[in-house]
């Protein structure tokens, strides 16, 4: 990450984070949606270059037990800097800092994402389980 980009521990607003999602290619999510679950993130941070949200990453979960990172968004001009790693970073960081010993902690890989989430600790977990998953 350069001097040009401020990472930053903050939840994005829903503006920011409908659009980032949409960018990044990830699956467009509602306004009211993200006006109902942003406000119950456990942790997260953005990525801001000239004060606009370029990257995001957050973490939601129960706070004792299971934790789920999600969101981990950098738009495509900005990819290639290092810039989802330095997001993946901070999260396991507050993680290993702040869950408690025996937590569970899951992700859901895009792709070839999960090569980057194994430099953090991640593991696939198949054969012994398979992620599993609705959309309403």
């Amino acid at each position: 990450m350069t001097d040009d980009y401020r990472l930053t521990a903050e939840t994005p607003s829903p503006a920011d984070y409908l659009r980032l999602r949409v960018e990044a290619g990830l699956s467009p999510k509602t306004t009211e949606g993200a006006a109902a679950g942003l406000p119950n993130t456990v942790y997260a941070v953005v990525i801001r270059r000239n004060g606009e949200a370029v990257g995001m990453g957050r973490i939601i979960g129960d706070g004792g037990l299971f934790f789920q990172v999600v969101d981990i968004a950098v738009q495509p001009a900005h990819q290639g800097r290092g810039l989802g790693k330095a997001i993946v970073a901070a999260l396991v960081d507050h993680l290993r800092a702040t869950a408690p010993k025996g937590a569970y902690v899951s992700l859901m890989a895009d792709g070839e994402a999960h090569r980057l989430y194994a430099q953090f600790g991640f593991a696939l977990t198949a054969p012994r389980s398979v992620a599993m998953a609705f959309v309403i």
